[in-house]
């Protein structure tokens, strides 16, 4: 089975798909309009697009037609509703699955009735819809035909890159690390965390002041909130506790999940929760908002805790609860582990996505 991904070359996830999608036995081909990198894998063939931006969507659309008369594929997976969907909708080739996203489908229809028109063209030109949660799928489903299927295909994780038998982990350590690992954008509620951790601090230095100079913070991640969420350490009081340390590639994001003891995303939208997913691979129990897809990629009182979007006082509790039981804390690494392990490997996800190429091919005959 030969399959183009049309997909930006740029994100971790269309080089995973296409990886694992190999070790399936699909011939995968990418085309993209976006560069690729010096470290673009040797073993995944690439096609570049001529032409970028927004109007490469649409400028593309005749190269594209070129590239699959070329490549020959039995199918198109077209990834991210609203641009490269748009040239593979216009491009007309069939059999097609259209894999949506995040803000193709939770902020671009919004932005005004042209936006949302094209979504729909796009959506209901596909033959299947493919979705990373069942949250999104049901937000995608306002935008689809009645008769349209949406399978769901989440991401995976690479466990033996996300390992903590990888690295050294010295548990003996008197500090106990809260943090996350996100983009500092206020969609994120990483504001909402340092007012969660702020009311930690306060509690337990009233209460255990012992366990209180064992307490550290980590925001990784760069973004455009940077400065000000800097300034809300500092108003809340916790800044000599909070290390922000800016961007990380993703290579490095394994070793600095393994600095934490707990990890938080208190996210106001989530599309699936990849870093949640990724955190419960390296052994650490989550803390997560109840938005969008973050509630299907942890066992609720198993693997971590969810507790109420906006309420840090609710987060805060949660988070306590995790560092003043280490045997709990324990018991849920553990847990999350393995919870990973039977539901997000690559593996697996990459099997289901496979088996949903073939299941089309076979439907359309």
């Amino acid at each position: 089975m030969k399959v183009v991904l049309l997909s930006p070359s740029t994100s971790i996830h269309t080089i995973q798909w296409a990886k694992y999608l190999i070790q399936q036995g699909v011939d995968i081909h990418v085309v993209s309009q976006h560069a690729i990198s010096e470290d673009w894998p040797k073993d995944i063939p690439v096609t570049l697009l001529p032409y970028r931006g927004f109007l490469g969507y649409f400028l593309n659309i005749f190269a594209l037609k070129k590239i699959l008369i070329e490549i020959q594929p039995d199918l198109l997976n077209a990834h991210y509703a609203t641009g490269y969907g748009t040239t593979a909708r216009l491009a007309n080739f069939h059999p097609y699955v259209l894999s949506v996203w995040g803000s193709d489908v939770f902020e671009f229809p919004y932005r005004s009735p042209f936006h949302k028109k094209l979504l729909q063209q796009n959506i209901n030109c596909a033959d299947v819809i493919a979705s990373t949660s069942l949250s999104m799928a049901k937000q995608t489903q306002q935008f689809v035909d009645a008769h349209k299927k949406i399978e769901i295909t989440p991401f995976g994780v690479d466990l033996d890159k996300f390992n903590p038998s990888c690295f050294d982990k010295n548990t003996n350590a008197q500090t106990i690390c809260i943090g996350t690992v996100k983009t500092l954008k206020h969609v994120y509620g990483i504001d909402i965390l340092l007012k969660a951790l702020s009311i930690v601090f306060s509690d337990i230095k009233n209460e255990f002041p012992e366990v209180s100079n064992q307490l550290n913070f980590r925001i990784v991640g760069g973004g455009t909130d940077m400065d000000e969420l800097k300034k809300l350490a500092v108003e809340l009081g916790i800044d000599h506790l909070t290390h922000f340390t800016g961007s990380v590639s993703h290579e490095d994001v394994p070793s600095e999940l393994n600095r934490l003891d707990i990890y938080v995303a208190l996210s106001r939208q989530e599309s699936f929760g990849v870093a949640v997913v990724e955190a419960q691979a390296m052994g650490i129990p989550v803390v997560v908002s109840n938005v969008g897809g973050l509630p299907e990629v942890l066992q609720n009182g198993k693997t971590g805790f969810i507790v109420d979007s906006e309420n840090p006082q609710k987060a805060a509790n949660a988070i306590k609860k995790l560092i003043l039981d280490t045997e709990l804390r324990q018991t849920m690494s553990i847990e999350a582990r393995q919870f990973v392990n039977a539901n997000f490997s690559w593996q697996t996800c990459a099997k289901k996505m496979s088996d949903i190429y073939q299941n089309t091919l076979n439907f359309l005959k």
